[in-house]
């Protein structure tokens, strides 16, 4: 039976690269020799605590050295990562420590508060502190002499998904989805090199920074260098100061980016730029290639995809506004989204639901069979996103199957209102809902956050809108907010946004 554990992502770099620079997180620097002995170290007191192989271990933490050094302890231990988002309440941590059936916590100080609550009410996990307790527990033991291995196909990361429809489920992904998603997205998406420097600012509890930040980087034995609040102004600093030529973000912070690039004494030399997690306007894409001189790969994935699924690659040429090819070894492609008991597959050009079968494909929903069966039809997995597929291969995804407006009979996709929007000069970022409607049955709505300087007139972009967009989609109405709010995953939370001007209907 072939083995496998995600944990040798980090053994192997100890092996070949020991004295080469892994992580970076202010003063502290270490080698992969220094991070594999920690994470031995680690699981030594996670296997005196009595976490066995397939024990489930909740992490959570922010982007500090202590998250990929627990994160490597858990998998040498061979149990399951279970990532906790660090913007959940208590009581939504609780649902997670249930679910998963975690008997353990691992919690970052500044979130032991929360943690232990959670743990509390969840009754049974055990509750450790990441830095002094750990590290004295780490101290007492005996390090284990290299990981335990897994079956390939054995759980390797549960990862609770954002919840758009009612209560987190958790994915279980395998040791082999994880390290082959990190294996393709290293050597085969973009080539990334044994001295590249990333940088670390994407929340590594999640799908994206895990597989693609951490994973990826340190599957090519290239260097991370964590930022563990993200800040525009700070980001750019730390790049310059660092060396760093790669960086992965979602759209929110290649906005933020964009705008701090005019007021920086220096700009880093980037050559690897990944964007993911939400859809990056093409109007941002350009702005931000304009500032840095780099060019954006935008991608797509999901949780349950381990999460790329793909991307644009130096291999087919990059095409803004589409989210590239499948990865190496997987298959994405267009169903028809209204039938849902199997896969109809559609042609190019046509609109549908993208569906995804591959290495990277999740073993199901935990505890969830309906589910998982609802998800995985006929081999392939249903995304819930609609999107087309060109001539050439690239994939665009138009819009989430749930977001779709029906204004009158006529379906109006938000992604592409807002594309419209994003170029309007007094636009820094644009939401479009649907909000209920007597009339039409559904009202277009956008909400704006204002450029920095401009104070823009709802009745005046609706005006504007006017003249660039169809009759049935130009948003009729607009409310101007200064801030969005954002999911763990920093995607903005559409289903709040209606929930709150829907009241005000």
């Amino acid at each position: 039976m072939a083995t496998l554990s995600v944990a040798a992502i980090l053994a192997e770099n100890a092996r070949r690269r020991p004295g080469r620079t892994a992580l970076v997180e202010g003063e502290l620097r270490l080698t992969f020799a220094e991070v594999w002995r920690r994470a031995l170290a680690r699981a030594g007191a996670l296997a005196g605590l009595g976490v066995r192989p397939g024990d489930r271990v909740a992490l959570m933490a922010p982007n500090t050295a202590e998250f990929p050094v627990a994160y490597y302890a858990v998998a040498a231990a061979g149990g399951v990562v279970v990532p906790v988002h660090l913007l959940l309440s208590a009581g939504e941590v609780e649902h997670v420590l249930r679910d998963s059936g975690a008997t353990l916590l691992l919690v970052h100080p500044a979130q032991a508060e929360t943690g232990r609550a959670a743990a509390a009410a969840a009754t049974g996990v055990r509750v450790i502190t990441l830095g002094g307790e750990f590290e004295r527990l780490a101290a007492d033991a005996v390090p284990l002499t290299s990981y335990v291995t897994r079956a390939a196909d054995d759980p390797a990361v549960v990862f609770y998904t954002s919840g758009t429809t009612g209560v987190p489920k958790g994915a279980v992904l395998s040791h082999f989805n994880l390290v082959m998603n990190a294996t393709v997205n290293a050597f085969d998406a973009n080539d990334i090199r044994a001295d590249d420097i990333a940088l670390g600012a994407l929340p590594l509890f999640h799908a994206f920074g895990q597989t693609v930040s951490l994973n990826s980087t340190w599957r090519a034995g290239a260097t991370l260098v964590l930022l563990p609040r993200f800040d525009a102004a700070r980001a750019i600093e730390l790049m310059v100061k660092e060396g760093v030529n790669t960086f992965h973000g979602v759209p929110t912070m290649f906005v933020a980016l964009a705008a701090a690039a005019a007021d920086a004494p220096a700009l880093p030399e980037l050559r690897v730029c990944v964007s993911g997690g939400a859809s990056l306007p093409v109007a941002v894409l350009e702005r931000f290639e304009a500032a840095f001189g780099a060019r954006v790969y935008e991608g797509y994935g999901l949780s349950e995809t381990s999460p790329t699924a793909t991307v644009n690659q130096p291999a087919f040429g990059t095409r803004a506004g589409t989210i590239g090819h499948p990865l190496w070894g997987i298959d994405v492609e267009i169903a028809r989204a209204e039938v849902e008991d199997r896969v109809e597959l559609l042609p190019a050009g046509e609109l549908g639901e993208v569906v995804i079968r591959g290495h990277n494909v999740f073993s199901g929903y935990l505890g969830r069979p309906e589910a998982t069966a609802e998800a995985v039809v006929d081999g392939w997995f249903r995304t819930g996103d609609l999107g087309t597929k060109d001539a050439d291969g690239f994939l665009r995804i138009v819009d989430r199957k749930k977001d779709v407006i029906i204004r009158g009979g006529y379906n109006v996709y938000p992604r592409e209102v807002e594309e419209v929007l994003m170029r309007h000069p007094g636009i820094a970022q644009v939401a479009v809902i649907g909000l209920p409607d007597e009339l039409h049955g559904e009202e277009v709505c956008a909400v704006v956050v204002p450029a920095p300087g401009t104070a823009p007139d709802a009745a005046a972009i609706t005006e504007w809108s006017k003249e660039h967009l169809g009759r049935h989609k130009y948003p009729r109405r607009v409310e101007i907010t200064d801030a969005m709010p954002l999911g763990p995953s920093m995607k903005v939370l559409k289903r709040e946004l209606r929930t709150q001007y829907a009241d005000r209907s």
